[in-house]
């Protein structure tokens, strides 16, 4: 038997001195009253593009709104809300950027000196800066954040869920996915963290004509529902492959899109409780 490190991830339900991790404290400046992480089991799936879908939704709710940028080698979100200037801070921390309708936005390219840059960092450095996105970002008033999270159950997923009091997941995944075991390995990281699944989105599920209006199911028909609810999962949503919403990523203009797909996912986050931060 391994030696305990009282860290619930590292021993079995019945060990005796089994300890909940503690959360890292937010920056004394901050405020977050709840906090949303979006993930998916594999790369290329749209995960970024839901996170962006469901913040500018929020915001236009009228909730005070923020992503925190935790794909570190592969950022992009700023990209989608045409966010470009770098983070300025103080001797109390640093400052979110702000998209064009007000939301914060803390990712690493925006600390870079060039975007392009790449980041070629061991995963405890790149773990200890996800933390830091949370621990030293002054996050002024946020009713809601959206982790956009690195593919995969890998160091940083496990530093979020850990560190950060997360109060919900969402599961983006492709039709491909759906019949996988991917998604089923997401699942059950979200169940050993102890965080509920809330929704589960299927991208890319389709593409209507624009000229007769008749969908096809360009990846195989979708079983979301049947998935959904082997999970337990009560919230599901379609997004379509859509031209315009990659175009509207592609130029910066995510939050001049129309689609409401994720409407549904964002009701049922409204609907639940946050944890103390």
């Amino acid at each position: 038997m391994s030696e305990c490190t009282h860290d619930c991830a590292s021993c079995s339900q019945e060990c005796g001195q089994r300890q909940e991790p503690q959360k890292d404290k937010l920056n004394e400046l901050s405020s977050v009253k709840k906090v949303i992480a979006v993930v998916s089991g594999k790369g290329g799936v749209g995960k970024s593009l839901v996170t962006s879908l469901l913040a500018v939704l929020s915001q236009r709710q009228g909730l005070k709104t923020a992503i925190m940028d935790a794909d570190i080698t592969g950022p992009s979100i700023p990209k989608a809300f045409g966010v470009h200037e770098r983070l300025a801070g103080s001797e109390f921390g640093f400052f979110p950027a702000q998209s064009k309708t007000g939301i914060d936005i803390v990712s690493l390219n925006l600390l870079l000196e060039h975007e392009t840059d790449p980041v070629i960092w061991r995963g405890a450095l790149i773990a200890g800066t996800v933390k830091q996105f949370w621990t030293d970002a002054i996050w002024k008033d946020e009713d809601i954040m959206f982790i956009d999270m690195p593919p995969g159950t890998g160091d940083v997923p496990l530093t979020v869920f850990q560190s950060i009091p997360v109060d919900g997941i969402v599961i983006v995944a492709s039709p491909q996915e759906l019949v996988s075991m991917i998604v089923e390995k997401a699942v059950n990281m979200a169940d050993m963290m102890h965080i509920p699944v809330l929704a589960l989105v299927e991208n890319m599920s389709y593409f209507q004509c624009p000229d007769c209006g008749k969908k096809h199911a360009i990846f195989g028909e979708s079983h979301i529902e049947q998935v959904a609810a082997a999970h337990g999962i009560d919230t599901v949503a379609r997004l379509p492959i859509d031209p315009k919403l990659a175009a509207a990523c592609d130029k910066g203009m995510i939050e001049l899109s129309d689609n409401e797909d994720l409407l549904p996912v964002l009701e049922k986050i409204n609907q639940t409780p946050a944890t103390e931060k």
